[in-house]
């Protein structure tokens, strides 16, 4: 059992006060499930991010397997790391996908739960699934400490593959947050130029435009993986649904931290 390592700080551990926190997130968002096949979404604490993962986790349709990639901040664990263990949050649990795990033996991804014990980018989107869809979906939970381009399309590719043959209707989700710690200014401009990139679903042009400007997205490596994925299911229409950075929050713009939800039809 992969046990909750952030709950009580990035959100409530309380269930009551989790769903509360849950319920102001999507306050003024309507809930209305769209043909998205991928999206993008922050993983700061709820206060920060939460409204912002919630205008994509809104138009998300049901699926039965959610695909998560996100960033390893930890260092812990293998490369690039599947966990096949049942997730836990204050509101239930959660089981992984099994059956697309085991299509997966072979190929660049590893089983490896170590990767996945501390780390945060992933666990912090489970409650936004169970408001959704209660317990009616699992997980293929992929953990990336390698990030560079040819490894995430690779990542994208393969468990693309598996996805299909698994016949199960799947839904790439990348974890990630954008520029860190800069005045938000700066934050804007360069989250907004390297989002284009992503817009115009061109993996080479994003690398390129994350290292001209030495963009510090943490989950670069999953938004590469999720769009390569989705492509590969026929998604071609990428949409921004919200900007916003933690200074919209705390009243510091000094130094902020960008945020994204982006969805991919």
């Amino acid at each position: 059992m992969r046990q909750t390592t952030v709950a009580g700080q990035f959100y409530p551990l309380n269930p009551k006060d989790l769903k509360k926190e849950l319920s102001r997130c999507f306050k003024d968002i309507e809930i209305r499930e769209r043909d998205i096949t991928g999206a993008v979404v922050p993983h700061a604490g709820y206060i920060y991010s939460g409204e912002i993962a919630a205008h994509a986790y809104a138009l998300l349709p049901k699926a039965d397997t959610y695909v998560l990639f996100g960033p390893n901040h930890t260092g812990y664990g293998c490369a690039i790391s599947l966990s096949q263990e049942t997730w836990t949050t204050p509101l239930g649990t959660v089981e992984t996908d099994r059956d697309i795990g085991k299509l997966l033996a072979g190929t660049i991804v590893d089983y490896d739960e170590l990767a996945h014990r501390f780390e945060h980018s992933i666990e912090v989107q489970l409650p936004f699934l169970q408001y959704r869809f209660g317990d009616d979906f699992k997980i293929l939970p992929i953990c990336m400490g390698l990030q560079d381009e040819e490894t995430a399309v690779e990542v994208g590719k393969e468990v693309a593959q598996a996805a299909k043959t698994s016949g199960k209707r799947t839904v790439f989700i990348a974890s990630s947050d954008f520029t860190h710690y800069q005045p938000a200014k700066i934050a804007s401009d360069n989250d907004n130029y390297l989002i284009d990139s992503v817009i115009k679903k061109d993996i080479p042009e994003f690398y390129r435009r994350k290292e001209e400007r030495n963009v510090t997205a943490c989950g670069f490596g999953p938004i590469a993986a999720m769009l390569t994925a989705s492509r590969e299911f026929g998604a071609d229409h990428v949409s921004l649904l919200k900007y916003a950075n933690s200074g919209d929050v705390s009243g510091d713009y000094s130094q902020v931290v960008g945020y994204a939800a982006l969805v991919v039809e």
